[in-house]
């Protein structure tokens, strides 16, 4: 019996099923290819959703967890130590906000959380949220997500939260009051299929929230951290948000989260109002800075929009593929049938992994530093799958 099968039970006798059984039981990783225990090599397209920003084993992490980890693991946020006082002050320049400031947490369901206390700390209790929009799953994130099914198991949720279409001005511009605390947004929608709005969308957004004095809450967890090109995922669209909130690839592949308060917001947390046993912890920050060192030293922002391209185009001459839509490394591949699952399935027999979001849509969120060969790997076994399926 292969050891992926014998995982299988015990994950299924151990574990509880929120996540069904995973088939694959992975073994180790190098850059964007990963073995797993029967020996099996993929080409890691999904980066742990878009977690793994350098991929796997990367020597510069590892040297400064290693570094770090003899030095300190966890002091408590009665004290402060050195790596997490560089990160916020690296994360603060990143904003080009001076008077931003930075909370750390492990997730980005906690940044979330911690955006949402800072929306009452207005003294107002409405929030504006979108459909599809997916922020987490602790009670007041999972109240934010857009998204019922996910809901409903759970309900009653917070109150003072209106859902309305994302990437409808007028809707926005009706729901936003001065009765408003906040409206939280993705730059991109990833778990709803990587769906982008217009490119007025958040300028919009934007005007209407400060004409009301309504906080802006970019929701970039998934977007952030160089997977589109820029840092946060917003940028192109010429705004400063209030409030941003990251996870997922800020620690590199480590728990770790930010929420960010810019000069926009008045009132921060003060002592006692909030906190996080492991937030910020030294290894994880430490691992953070190696990244974002590295991402500056081999200017792979650049290299991040040029391999969009190469997606763009040849993926987009797959017969089976409607359209391909994203930015940077966080591509939705729309397909013209509702296969998605079937063709993730036949793709992970070929040696990839990737996932789907819903029926017609596949996602790819690689790492950022990805090597091209594999690229051109990915796309030549994504047009084998694919003939599969032409009639």
């Amino acid at each position: 019996m292969s050891q992926n099968i014998l995982n299988a039970q015990r994950w299924g006798l151990a574990l509880q099923n929120n996540y069904g059984t995973p088939q694959i039981s992975l073994d180790h990783g190098v850059g964007s290819e990963v073995w797993d225990v029967d020996g099996k090599r993929y080409i890691d397209m999904l980066a742990g959703i878009a977690t793994n920003i350098l991929g796997h084993a990367n020597l510069g992490i590892n040297k400064a967890i290693r570094d770090q980890s003899e030095r300190l693991t966890h002091v408590s946020n009665f004290y402060s130590h050195e790596s997490g006082i560089a990160l916020a002050e690296k994360l603060r320049e990143l904003t080009g906000d001076k008077q931003s400031r930075i909370f750390f947490c492990n997730s980005g369901a906690e940044a979330n959380e911690a955006a949402f206390k800072i929306a009452r700390l207005t003294g107002r209790r409405k929030i504006v949220a979108t459909h599809g929009a997916f922020h987490g799953r602790t009670m007041g994130a999972l109240s934010l997500t857009g998204q019922p099914a996910k809901q409903k198991p759970f309900k009653p949720l917070l109150a003072g939260i209106k859902h309305i279409p994302f990437d409808d001005i007028a809707a926005a511009k009706k729901a936003i009051s001065k009765r408003v605390a906040a409206f939280i947004v993705e730059p991109i929608q990833g778990e709803n299929g990587v769906i982008v709005p217009s490119p007025n969308y958040l300028k919009a957004i934007r005007e209407f929230t400060q004409e009301k004095g309504v906080l802006l809450i970019l929701d970039c967890v998934q977007t952030g951290m160089g997977r589109t090109g820029n840092w946060f995922g917003f940028e192109e669209s010429g705004i400063e948000p209030d409030v941003i909130t990251l996870a997922k690839g800020l620690g590199a592949g480590l728990p770790l989260a930010a929420m960010i308060t810019l000069s926009g917001v008045a009132n921060g947390f003060g002592p006692g109002s909030h906190g996080s046993t492991f937030g910020g912890s030294p290894i994880s920050c430490a691992a953070a800075l190696a990244a974002i060192s590295q991402i500056e030293d081999q200017s792979l922002l650049s290299k991040v929009k040029q391999n969009e391209l190469t997606l763009k185009i040849e993926l987009s001459k797959v017969a089976l593929v409607e359209s391909v839509r994203g930015s940077g490394l966080l591509i939705g591949v729309e397909l013209k049938e509702p296969i998605a699952k079937e063709m993730i399935s036949d793709l992970v027999l070929d040696g990839v992994l990737a996932n789907a979001t819903n029926e017609s849509t596949i996602r790819l969120a690689p790492a950022l530093n990805i090597e091209d060969s594999l690229i051109l790997e990915f796309i030549e076994i994504f047009r084998k799958v694919a003939k599969k399926y032409e009639r």
